[in-house]
């Protein structure tokens, strides 16, 4: 279970990481995203950032709770644009991009339910 979790985690990290380099050059695949969501530069850098945060909390084991948390919400917001606006395929990457966010999810999901009971921790007035 622990080299399972362990996978999980890099995983999840490796592939949020692996995109920051895109989305903080201003590369066109990324730039063409943000603006069909009306949301280029900022949310192209706000979602960086918080995949930035995301990964680091993930591969830290006290925070690997709020990184699988943040990494679920981020890539919910990523799922989304491509059920939406976007579509499954992104300037001919054959849904990589949409393959991605789902395996995210999906690692973040599994990791939460094994921490649940940790968020607790996190929360205001608990011990």
């Amino acid at each position: 279970m622990k080299t399972l979790d362990l996978i999980l985690r890099i995983l999840a990290a490796v592939i949020l990481l692996q995109t920051l380099y895109f989305k903080f050059t201003g590369a066109a695949e990324s730039v063409y995203i943000f603006e069909t969501l009306g949301m280029e530069p900022l949310g192209r850098y706000g979602s960086g950032t918080a995949e930035l945060i995301s990964a680091i909390l993930l591969l830290i084991p006290r925070t690997v709770v709020l990184g699988a948390l943040g990494g679920a919400l981020v890539m919910l917001g990523a799922i989304g644009s491509h059920l939406g606006p976007l579509g499954i395929e992104v300037m001919g990457d054959g849904g990589l991009l949409f393959g991605l966010a789902c395996t995210v999810l999906g690692c973040c999901i599994v990791l939460l339910r094994w921490r649940w009971s940790q968020l607790k921790q996190f929360l205001p007035g608990r011990s």
